[in-house]
């Protein structure tokens, strides 16, 4: 390959998946040519591995992959290039469920990994989660959460959203970072502080000794922030909120219209 192999991490909603959750035959192809060029294309994603698990299979990754925002990293095809899992603490998540409590919340719900509890039962919820069945337990988090979570998410009225994250970064700023879902969910998701998918990205690029002006990082979100700025060559999608596009070094076409592979094509050459 005449240049240099590049790394290519790619968020999953409102980026590389269309909005009723599939890859499009052209994003598709366009990462596999580049992975047949020698590139290296990534998954970073909030998501948690078994619901990005699909997508890894579809799009024949063999790389490292980014879950729960940075929270956990590993390598689904081998396993000793290790796993980096670095959840809340169990005081402070239980702390946090008490805070909660003060406002008017429709559920909370702690991740361990593949392990989903429930705080209140809620059918709606459950069929985010459904993807390749986790574990449920359902019960007051206070007293069935026996792990560190992975994260947490606060299901809220939209107009207490902003109270309730104010009043986390009050109490809790220094062991926690949160973030809001897009719609049409207003959800918070919380994660141990100073986590982020850059943090995964980083550790990937270590691996394969890629430097940060070969890293492309396409998002959308605020959970994305972070790795835009942190790559060489951050991307925000056509959809992307404002914030994220005036941090980004470009902005290609929606997440509707096959932005990922839009940029992708005029960078690497690919017509």
């Amino acid at each position: 390959m005449s240049q240099r192999p590049h790394l290519i991490a790619l968020d999953l909603d409102g980026t590389l998946l269309t909005d009723d959750k599939n890859i499009s035959e052209r994003n598709a192809r366009t990462i596999n040519k580049l992975q047949e060029q020698g590139h290296i294309v990534m998954i970073s994603t909030g998501r948690p591995f078994r619901s990005s698990k699909r997508y890894y299979q579809e799009l024949n990754l063999k790389s490292p992959i980014v879950n729960f925002n940075g929270a956990f990293v590993h390598h689904p095809l081998e396993a000793d290039w290790g796993m980096y899992h670095q959840p809340i603490g169990i005081d402070i998540a239980k702390d946090i469920v008490d805070t909660c409590h003060q406002y008017n919340i429709h559920n909370i719900i702690a991740e361990v990994l593949d392990h989903v509890y429930l705080h209140y039962h809620d059918e709606k919820l459950l069929e985010i989660f459904h993807y390749e069945s986790p574990k449920v337990t359902t019960g007051n988090l206070l007293s069935f959460l026996q792990d560190n979570p992975t994260s947490l998410l606060i299901h809220a009225e939209e107009k207490d959203v902003p109270k309730i994250r104010a009043t986390l970064s009050d109490v809790h700023a220094e062991v926690i970072d949160h973030r809001r879902w897009g719609a049409p969910w207003h959800i918070i998701e919380i994660v141990k502080y100073g986590l982020s998918k850059a943090n995964g990205i980083e550790r990937v690029a270590n691996y394969y000794n890629i430097p940060k002006e070969n890293i492309i990082a396409f998002g959308d979100e605020d959970n994305d922030f972070e790795m835009i700025e942190y790559a060489g060559i951050g991307v925000a999608m056509g959809n992307a909120i404002k914030p994220l596009k005036d941090l980004a070094n470009h902005v290609t076409a929606s997440n509707m219209e096959d932005g990922v592979s839009v940029f992708l094509e005029e960078f690497f050459k690919l017509k």
